[in-house]
């Protein structure tokens, strides 16, 4: 009898081995059948254009000081050294005598993106301010005047509208080092699909901080960091990134002053910040990167 129940567990286990292995077979075929891409490439935006060139001056904006360089032992938190941290006041504020400054803060994050976006409802209460109430996201208010549909970009890479707009820089070469260029906006951003970003309000030791923020990632926006991981790991692409846009101020005496003011900036910036990052209608045609897999990659095979 026993004889008999060690063959039957030895039969057991090899059957066992082979379902395992006939599955991971199996896995890996679907895998590459279907186009599935566990592990992201870094990707970088063209020329590798970084954070830093953002103008320090748009037609109501114009740069304070210079930019904020972190210690060593912040960046090895912030964990990427393409970020920018920098003042900007208004050029022609409705009070004179208290033009409202706003903090600027953009960083840059790409391939194996294992990093906790760092947002203001942990890194402010960690620091030991307290949020007055729950975060909400709203619409920003963004003059789409110069924006115009690009019909050159195919529906299947339009997102839910099936469009891709671009948005023109402007011709003042003291706002831009490309002067009437057209940029691409992320999928699902229109006249009629505004950018979204989330607000937060902390009680400080003198004033009110209000701090707003929005992630770009593999070519759409997002005002939640869970969404943006999820975004960053779509298993249908080779490549991977995300960008975080934060504004804090304790200049505005209203969250509904902030959320104008954010408005304004993001305005007259987003063009040059989508310069930032890849245009990802180029990377899903194999246009970009030069060594993007789906450049000679049969459309009609291609998934």
């Amino acid at each position: 009898m026993t004889a008999q129940m060690n063959q039957s567990r030895r039969i057991a286990m090899v059957a066992a081995t082979v379902m395992l292995l006939f599955g991971a077979v199996a896995i890996g075929a679907m895998i590459r059948v279907r186009g599935i891409h566990l592990k992201k490439t870094p990707i970088y935006p063209a020329e590798n254009r970084q954070l830093s060139n953002l103008p320090t001056e748009t037609e109501s904006w114009i740069r304070v000081g210079s930019d904020y360089v972190e210690p060593a032992e912040i960046l090895e938190v912030l964990g990427t050294e393409n970020y920018l941290t920098r003042q900007y006041t208004e050029k022609h504020p409705k009070n004179p005598d208290r033009p409202v400054m706003i903090q600027v803060h953009g960083a840059y994050y790409t391939g194996g993106i294992d990093t906790v976006p760092h947002v203001p409802e942990r890194c402010f209460v960690g620091g030991g301010l307290q949020q007055s109430s729950s975060s909400i996201v709203l619409p920003l208010d963004i003059d789409p005047s110069g924006w115009a549909e690009d019909r050159s970009v195919p529906e299947e890479f339009g997102g839910e509208s099936k469009k891709v707009y671009t948005t023109r820089l402007s011709n003042d070469r003291a706002y831009t080092d490309a002067p009437g260029m057209r940029v691409r906006l992320p999928r699902n951003v229109g006249p009629s699909e505004p950018i979204s970003m989330r607000f937060s309000e902390f009680i400080g030791q003198e004033r009110t901080i209000y701090a707003g923020y929005f992630f770009i990632a593999n070519g759409q926006t997002k005002a939640n960091a869970n969404d943006v991981r999820a975004l960053a790991f779509n298993l249908d692409d080779d490549y991977s990134y995300y960008l975080k846009i934060q504004i804090n101020t304790n200049a505005v005496d209203s969250l509904e002053e902030f959320i104008e003011v954010s408005g304004s900036f993001i305005s007259e910036m987003l063009g040059e910040i989508m310069r930032c990052v890849p245009d990802w209608t180029d990377v899903q045609r194999g246009d970009y990167p030069p060594d993007n897999p789906k450049r000679n990659q049969d459309p009609k095979t291609d998934s």
